[in-house]
């Protein structure tokens, strides 16, 4: 057995799933052989197999599920499934005044999808009946008793307490985090627009189209303006991270030097960018900034400028106006986790490095920065990769504005990818395209975040600062 274990873990991911497949088989061939008319019974109906040796619960357990499968199947998700390589055939008409409604490819692309996951859950689950039968007769040859159903009851509250405990969470996640994932998925890989809106239009299987038309560069296609999108997501989370990172320690480094004075009012002044929310602070910042607003207005007062500064109308203006106000919303943050860190870095290495003769920017460099970098690399790399998805700093400020006429889909100046989708979706109900987005956005995030992470000092050097 460790022999083949030793064998499998050297295999590639995808030998090694087709050993454990083939090996799966050939165990359900065996129990089938081997086994008595009980076990051979459960092939068919599950849970049978327990019933009839004693373990009523455990066997009623798989019995209804089954039961509750079918029911599921012949009235409800059969006739969506039968129907997903389509997405339906039937159009809506109107006959004399009177709509007659057709298929609905948005339900049958989503009970389509939920009836798949529910035969993938029973085979699952009828293996599970398998071995469980399999385990049953051997240890009944071996002379064992096996446990009641008072004993099946109250292990749902000791040793399988942890299963019970997270039942509920876990399908929550999946009905309301995995299913729609897989839908969007899909959804990327049909017509589904503004033209092909169920129920009144049925919309199908497209394949790689909509991808072929992301990384297009012709007149009609995305590639273009997607790579400028990406490229500005990549800068904006870069600057918005690193920029906000290392100030935020600066300032948390001022306020705690010896000799500040009014520490806890310079904390509470910055705190208060915190407790503001960022709806009703952002949206007056973008006001502030406008053509018309309070900074225009007053330096066209003073003399300062002749005509008003194009803060948001400019891109290349916006963009750094982003930057620059994102300072002012993440120092905050930084400066309370900086500050904690600080206090906890041994007064004793300062010390010894002052008496060694060592600067200020020294003791920095080689004592300051080493910890904080090593106890927030984690932290960076989050940081980072929501930067990626920041849609409230940049949909409140700009909108995602200024508009362009040489970017498609809709994009402005400053959107990112998950703005972009957002418009797409909802301005433009352009779905096919925004699920191909969303599939981008996903790509490059989990990209940055498995390279990076795996480079952390905090990852590869865990006892470092031991």
């Amino acid at each position: 057995m460790s022999s083949d274990n030793a064998s499998n873990s050297k295999q590639n991911p995808v030998s090694r799933f087709f050993s454990i497949l083939v090996n799966d088989l050939k165990e359900i061939g065996v129990t089938f052989k081997e086994g008595d008319w009980k076990t051979k019974l459960s092939f068919l109906i599950m849970g049978i197999g327990p019933i009839l040796r004693g373990q009523t619960l455990r066997g009623l357990m798989y019995l209804v599920v089954e039961i509750l499968f079918f029911v599921f199947l012949g009235a409800f998700g059969g006739k969506y499934f039968s129907k997903l390589g389509t997405l339906g055939v039937i159009e809506t008409t109107k006959k004399h005044r009177k709509i007659v409604y057709g298929d609905h490819s948005f339900l049958i692309l989503l009970f389509g999808l939920l009836t798949l996951i529910f035969i993938v859950f029973i085979i699952f689950l009828w293996r599970m009946n398998i071995k469980e039968n399999r385990k049953e007769e051997l240890a009944l040859k071996q002379g064992k008793k096996l446990p009641g159903n008072r004993a099946d009851f109250m292990s749902l509250f000791d040793s399988n307490f942890d299963k019970t405990l997270l039942a509920l969470p876990v399908t929550g996640v999946f009905a309301f985090t995995v299913l729609p994932i897989i839908f969007m998925i899909c959804v990327a890989f049909t017509n589904y627009d503004a033209t092909h809106q169920a129920p009144t239009k049925l919309f199908t299987w497209v394949g790689l189209a909509n991808f072929k038309n992301l990384f297009s560069f012709g007149k009609s296609g995305f590639g273009s303006t997607f790579v400028s999108v990406l490229l500005w997501t990549l800068v904006w989370a870069f600057l918005a991270t690193f920029i906000d990172y290392f100030l935020g320690i600066a300032v948390a480094i001022l306020i705690n030097k010896k000799g500040i004075k009014f520490k806890k009012f310079w904390r509470t002044c910055l705190v208060m960018t915190i407790a503001i929310p960022q709806f009703v602070s952002l949206l007056y910042v973008a006001k502030m900034f406008d053509n018309a607003g309070i900074i225009n207005a007053t330096l066209l007062k003073l003399g300062i400028i002749k005509s008003a500064i194009p803060f948001w109308t400019n891109p290349w203006l916006a963009k750094i106006t982003i930057v620059v106000v994102n300072i002012w919303i993440g120092i905050p943050y930084l400066m309370l986790m900086a500050t904690g860190l600080l206090m906890n870095i041994p007064e004793d290495l300062y010390e010894s490095a002052k008496i060694d003769g060592a600067t200020p920017w020294q003791m920095f460099k080689n004592i300051t920065m080493p910890y904080m970098l090593f106890v927030t690399g984690p932290y960076l790399l989050t940081s980072y990769t929501g930067n990626l998805n920041n849609f409230n700093v940049i949909y409140l400020l700009t909108g995602g504005g200024p508009k362009s006429m040489s970017y498609a889909g809709g994009a402005g100046g400053t959107d990112l990818l998950v703005t972009w989708l957002y418009k797409m979706t909802i301005n433009d109900t352009d779905y096919k395209m925004a699920a191909v987005i969303g599939i981008m956005v996903f790509v490059v995030t989990a990209i940055i975040m498995l390279s990076v992470y795996r480079m952390l000092p905090s990852v590869k050097d865990e006892e470092g600062f031991q």
